[in-house]
């Protein structure tokens, strides 16, 4: 049996959400715990238009069997409109294989985002990825108020999972408080998850 590992998972057109998905990363690396990252291609207009099965950059594209063998789950998306991004959505859409068997209920997960303006959805976004985690069964995990950074950022940072403000040009480096943010939400992910397999174990 291969060691537990906790998916990174998040659609990024631009670089902040990606930055955001190392800096999980980290924290669930602090926590103990191996971090998979992985993306999911864009939707495309066009009815023909097939991705590269590997992207030219980043994380690899995310399959189902990532899901499935997972531990836990951080999933991530820029905000559309208050909402996760149509590729996320899309992705996300294709899981009733794995509800119908029940594969993901029971497993913790987080979620994380970034905007270009500072009130511009953070907060919807987050709350619109918990819900299909929750009819996954998911164990929905946030950040507490403990966390010193949460009651210090005058950026991202929410107690729904992590956001940055990554400005009108997306452009903007996440700051110390968000940074921190995101390595605190890795790090509860993996402690979570480490004491849920021990209990099962």
């Amino acid at each position: 049996m291969s060691a537990p590992y906790i998916l990174v998972l998040y659609y990024s057109r631009h670089g902040a959400t990606a930055d955001m998905a190392r800096h999980i990363a980290r924290g669930i690396e602090q926590g103990g715990l191996e971090a998979r990252l992985r993306t999911v291609p864009a939707v495309s207009a066009e009815c023909e238009a097939v991705a590269p099965v590997i992207p030219e950059q980043g994380a690899p594209y995310a399959t189902l069997d990532d899901l499935r063998h997972c531990a836990g789950l951080a999933l991530g998306s820029p905000t559309r409109f208050g909402n996760m991004a149509a590729p996320l959505k899309y992705f996300l859409d294709g899981t009733s294989s794995l509800w119908l068997t029940g594969e993901l209920v029971g497993k913790p997960a987080a979620v994380f985002t970034s905007t270009a303006s500072l009130h511009g959805g953070q907060e919807s976004t987050l709350l619109s990825m918990l819900l299909p985690l929750l009819h996954h069964g998911m164990l929905v995990l946030g950040l507490p108020y403990s966390e010193s950074a949460l009651l210090e950022t005058k950026g991202g940072g929410t107690p729904y999972g992590a956001s940055h403000h990554a400005g009108a040009d997306g452009k903007r480096p996440l700051d110390e408080h968000e940074i921190a943010l995101c390595r605190a939400l890795g790090k509860r992910l993996a402690d979570t998850t480490r004491q849920l397999e021990v209990s099962r174990g």
